[in-house]
């Protein structure tokens, strides 16, 4: 998150669906500013990328350990299968995306193609998610469990190897 959502997190000002939904967008434009970043040294140019997906990852963990688990029963049953079985994919690309990066084993226009196929996927995800998920978040979540998010919204990271529910 930047330092002025950070700020407004903090202060708690802004509900956990709208802090989720910034940070969609924050992750979007990590992955955008990549995309059309000029530098010829990829490796520079792929701290915003790289930071964007260690972001989505914890965002994912966010809502598979915490905000779902008191989601499950009634009318979410069916969409929250469909979140889980999208973060798998978007899990997958993921994966793909940073071993490019990082070993720079793909080629310029693989890592643009993946990246352009993620925000795709985060477009069709988020449009569903934010408006049948979001709402619940606040009424349906502990005020111990909204404290937990939020600290890891804060910086906080996910266990390390931690992998999402549709890939163990």
């Amino acid at each position: 998150m930047n330092a002025e959502n950070q700020h407004s997190l903090d202060a708690g000002e802004v509900s956990l669906a709208q802090a989720f939904t910034i940070e969609h967008h924050e992750i979007d434009a990590g992955i955008e500013q990549f995309l059309a970043d000029t530098d010829p040294d990829p490796l520079s140019s792929a701290q915003p990328l790289l930071a964007a997906m260690e972001a989505l990852r914890r965002h994912i963990y966010l809502e598979e350990e915490i905000v779902f688990p008191h989601l499950q029963s009634g009318a979410l049953m069916m969409p929250l299968m469909v979140m889980r079985r999208e973060h798998g994919h978007l899990w997958q690309h993921i994966d793909a995306l940073v071993e490019s990066v990082q070993n720079q084993s793909g080629e310029p226009n693989q890592v643009e193609e993946i990246c352009t196929e993620v925000l795709a996927l985060l477009d069709r995800h988020n449009q569903k998610e934010e408006p049948i998920i979001y709402p619940h978040m606040g009424v349906d979540l502990s005020s111990d469990d909204q404290g937990k998010i939020r600290d890891l919204l804060a910086g906080g990271a996910m266990p390390s190897g931690w992998v999402c529910e549709a890939l163990r």
